[in-house]
């Protein structure tokens, strides 16, 4: 199993898709004053105007969505994505080692291209597992030492075929890259803080592959594992199959979570509206949206220290924020998404560390 966690302090509440506008609020008490109201709705209309002006990645993003789905190639669009989150990646080079490790698996087809499909998934996995001249002698396996995803680098393929250790983000990504190379029926697929992969059986029956561990999961599996909520079945946020729009959408998480660190909450709405405009339900937008906008909240008002302080003239601003942060993070909720409890890190950390014990021979 790999993890995606969010920070819980910021991700406990969330809500509607705002295409850029404080219209997103619902006055809880009495409404601002109209002409207050449109002065907020044109400064924040402006501010991402703004920031998609002078982001070029939103641009080059909804390009690669543009796209018609079976046209998107998949390791380009990661790699691109990856050029967002860190310039010094040599794109050409990381395209050439994926068709190099992709043609390493193609070398171990029997009948070549004509071999059957589920014994092709096979040797992908073996490729990726079995240390042997494919991989350098060098199995690519789960990072122990990063169990909650604390290293956003190590979420990117370029540094996943340097380091050989990975987690639940580069790991099914780098198998469905490799797999749509091959010509594959794979996916990727998401559940709670956790991505993996699918393959279309030859029966037609989409199977899980669970990539960090090298093996197979149920749909039930997970929803006990990770805790789905009846809420989340019933909408269908996670365990679907995934188109390649959507699979991008998987990917643009880690540059969404690098946003948070390193670009302006406007900037973060912006990257958010691409996101969730190109799927309402990918339920990580709704969050980070929320995380957005009280990164607006802060940026403006927490010089005040408490509500109280903040100017009467200023309050309606302050309101309107606040809310629309609250209603992203129930817009999630309403989806079915649910934030994990301590109980949880908890259990996962007692995982990893038998996990670790047993690579270690204890």
């Amino acid at each position: 199993m790999g993890m995606l966690h969010f920070q819980r302090t910021i991700f406990a509440v969330a809500s509607v898709l705002a295409l850029a506008t404080v219209h997103e609020a619902r006055a809880q008490s009495a409404p601002p004053n109209k002409a207050e109201r449109a002065a907020l709705t044109a400064e924040v209309k402006a501010q991402l105007a703004a920031a998609n002006k002078k982001d070029r990645n939103l641009a080059i993003l909804q390009g690669i969505l543009s796209q018609p789905d079976d046209s998107i190639d998949l390791a380009k669009a990661e790699v691109a994505i990856e050029k967002m989150i860190d310039p010094s990646v040599n794109e050409v080079d990381t395209l050439k080692q994926l068709d190099a490790l992709a043609a390493s698996v193609r070398g171990r087809f029997p009948q070549g291209d004509a071999t059957d499909n589920e014994l092709k998934v096979v040797l992908l996995m073996s490729t990726l597992k079995d240390p042997g001249p494919w991989n350098g002698y060098r199995p690519f396996h789960y990072d122990l030492d990063d169990p909650m995803g604390k290293d956003l680098e190590q979420k990117l393929l370029s540094r996943y075929l340097v380091s050989h250790k990975g987690n639940c983000v580069s790991m099914p990504v780098l198998f469905v890259v490799l797999g749509q190379k091959l010509g594959l029926p794979v996916t990727l697929s998401t559940a709670p803080t956790h991505d993996f992969a699918k393959f279309r059986r030859d029966s037609g029956a989409w199977m899980n592959m669970e990539v960090t561990s090298y093996g197979t999961k149920t749909d039930q599996s997970y929803e006990q594992e990770l805790r789905i909520t009846p809420r989340a079945v019933q909408t269908g946020i996670y365990l679907q199959t995934l188109t390649r729009k959507q699979s991008v959408l998987v990917m643009v998480n880690t540059l969404m979570e690098f946003y948070r660190h390193h670009r302006s909450p406007e900037q973060r709405l912006a990257l958010t509206t691409v996101v969730l405009t190109t799927d309402p339900k990918f339920v990580a937008g709704w969050l980070w949206r929320g995380q957005a906008y009280y990164g607006m909240v802060d940026e403006k008002f927490k010089r005040f220290g408490s509500v109280a302080n903040i100017p009467q003239q200023m309050r309606d601003g302050y309101m309107v924020l606040n809310q629309n942060a609250e209603m992203m993070f129930q817009r999630a909720s309403d989806l079915g998404w649910a934030p994990e409890t301590p109980e949880q890190d908890a259990e996962y950390l007692k995982y990893i560390q038998k996990a670790k014990a047993s690579q270690q021979g204890g």
